[in-house]
């Protein structure tokens, strides 16, 4: 029998990004018209907060191609090992130099280094720290709209360079085995401002991470643009802020926004989260 999902389940977050969802077993098979609900959902709300699952990696894993195709991704050392197309996030992963690594520190948008970006990012809380550790999201299309039209046509047409690491990044990311950082791109190059593929709606495509360079632009002048449009995008109005709970999964769209992860929480105790990515296409 198809979970069914009431019509008062889907729950706005804030004016512009997040919505929860309620009423729905994602170990349970979803019948083609709530999957069409859930989908439209996410593209209008950008994030989506299922709550109250318990779902091992492989049913995550089933429950995620409602939404797409499984992106694979970039690192394996965070592969869970029964079940290696779904990744982990911990706060017990540590640098050579022993401090924590974080992942998801820093305003950015998921592997936009890849010719095709994956266009969502799933987590699924299995543990958590009592308090902190919420995940802040930007939303990018209203950031967009709410630039100056003189600005708007400063963007038009410009190009940005995405690498693994950008060499003015603040964060540090764990280093690739070498046989995947063979793999991968050494650079990729995507517009400034990108068009949502289903909701037609535009977006500013910065990250801060992965862009080392605006193509065709000075890097003074290149550096200085890039942290103008960070620190517009990043204000409050533009920003809903999850506070997760065990057993959440959250998914959003890397097509309209930056996330980050918050380290405010006591590192000895344990936060574990499965993640997954699904595929894009090239951003245009």
């Amino acid at each position: 029998m198809d979970q069914a999902v009431q019509d008062h389940a889907i729950t706005p977050l804030s004016s512009h990004t997040g919505a929860e969802v309620r009423g729905i077993d994602l170990r349970r098979p979803v019948d083609d018209k709530i999957r069409g609900r859930l989908n439209r959902a996410f593209v209008d709300h950008s994030v989506l907060v299922i709550r109250d699952q318990r779902l091992s990696a492989p049913e995550f894993l089933q429950a995620m191609q409602l939404f797409g195709e499984v992106f694979p991704q970039h690192n394996p050392r965070f592969q869970v090992p029964d079940c290696p197309m779904i990744h982990y996030i911990s706060n017990q992963d540590k640098y050579e130099d022993g401090t924590v690594y974080i992942p998801g520190e820093g305003y950015h948008t998921d592997h936009s280094n890849d010719a095709m970006p994956p266009k969502a990012t799933a987590l699924h809380a299995v543990k958590l720290p009592k308090s902190g550790g919420d995940t802040q999201f930007v939303n990018m299309c209203e950031a967009y709209a709410a630039l100056s039209e003189k600005t708007r046509k400063r963007l038009d047409g410009l190009k940005a360079r995405h690498v693994y690491q950008s060499r003015h990044s603040e964060r540090k990311l764990m280093s690739l085995p070498d046989e995947k950082r063979k793999a991968i791109a050494e650079f990729v190059i995507h517009p400034l401002v990108r068009t949502h593929p289903e909701s037609g709606r535009k977006a500013l495509y910065i990250n801060p991470i992965r862009i080392d360079g605006i193509v065709d632009m000075a890097e003074p002048e290149a550096l200085s643009l890039l942290d103008e449009l960070l620190a517009h995008a990043v204000q409050p109005q533009f920003q809903y802020r999850h506070q997760w709970r065990p057993g959440d999964v959250v998914m959003w769209d890397n097509r309209a926004l930056l996330h980050k992860a918050n380290g405010d929480y006591d590192m000895t105790r344990r936060r574990y989260l499965y993640r997954l990515m699904l595929q894009g296409d090239t951003p245009f």
